[in-house]
Formats: structure tokens, sequence, C-alpha cells
């Protein structure tokens, strides 16, 4: 498995998600929209009465994320990832509709990633503990939908050379499994 530094602009295209392997660092540069449980809940309740949905999901990346309050001067308070796997029964419609991106930490189910490999999708990974510094990259940050979900509510993010690791790619390369195979021994 080749391990590349790559850096990319958003939209994720699927062209974009194709160039991705497991094991990539990757700075992620343009927009990126937040989203955690309550968020992932409320988007599926929307599709399930026909809805549209707050902003087009297609070629997008969400970050599992409910940052803390913005200091004076910053455009967002510390933002460190999320345990993923709360957004799993929540997550193959989306990516369904075109999601190509999530950003979190831990494992994923089966299910997503499957839908990843079905869909063409990739699951990218921050460094938990690490909010502080992520924040330092988030250059923009705006509320799009849920305001009454607080921390939790959909923001837009304007990021500039964001840094994550590709976990789960789309061809369902998984270094949570062949990375722990290593040490088995």
């Amino acid at each position: 498995m080749s391990v590349n530094t790559k850096k990319i602009t958003t939209p994720l295209t699927k062209e974009k998600v194709q160039s991705l392997h497991a094991g990539d660092t990757v700075y992620i540069s343009g927009t990126v929209y937040t989203g955690r449980d309550a968020a992932h809940k409320r988007l599926i309740d929307t599709l399930e009465r026909g809805e549209e949905l707050p902003f087009n999901i297609k070629d997008q990346i969400i970050y599992y994320v409910g940052p803390a309050p913005a200091k004076p001067g910053q455009a967002i308070g510390a933002a460190g990832p999320t345990t993923s796997y709360r957004m799993d029964d929540l997550t193959v419609p989306l990516l369904k509709l075109g999601l190509s991106g999530m950003i979190g930490k831990g494992s994923r189910s089966q299910d997503v990633i499957e839908g990843m490999e079905k869909y063409g999708a990739v699951y990218f990974a921050a460094i938990g503990g690490a909010g502080a510094l992520i924040s330092s990259s988030i250059k923009k940050a705006e509320i799009i939908a849920y305001d009454d979900l607080g921390p939790e509510a959909i923001r837009k993010l304007e990021v500039e050379d964001f840094p994550v690791i590709v976990v789960i790619d789309s061809k369902g390369n998984n270094l949570y499994e062949t990375e722990r195979e290593k040490y088995k021994k």
C-alpha cells in the first residue's frame, strides 16, 4: 500500500475519492460541513418527509464535530472529532445522495463501509485530542441549519490545509484492520 501526502480542494468529486488510499495523509482546503448525531437525525427525518436538505450533500464532506465557542478574533473554538460510529445508522442514506467524505475518529460499521464502496466515499480520521490545533485550519464558520442544536448545529466551514488521514478508502481498505493485523504476532 503506497502512502502519500496529498492536498485536495473541495468539492470532493468521485475522481478525487478514487485517488485517495488508506494511509494517505491529506490536507483539505475549501468547504466542509459539520454534523453530529442530532443533526444527522434531522437530515434523515427531512429526507423521509421528502423535503430538501439544508445544503447540497453531493461531493461534500461532513466533519463529525461539536465545536467549542469561538474566542474573540477566532472563527471557531476547539474543534476535535467526535466518535463516528454514533452516526453509522444515519450515514448510508447520505452516501446514496452523494456524500463523498466523512471526518471523525474511530471505526465504522460494516454497513457504512459497504455504502462507501458502493457509492464511492472515503472516511478520514482527524486527530482526537487536538481540537485546538485543528481549529487553526478553520478560517470561517457559519451556522447554516438547526441553530437550536447549539454546538451540534450544522456549520459551513471554510478550511485551509485541514489535516486528516484516510482511514477507510472507497475500496474498503481499512487501516483499523490492516494495522492491527501487523501487531497480532
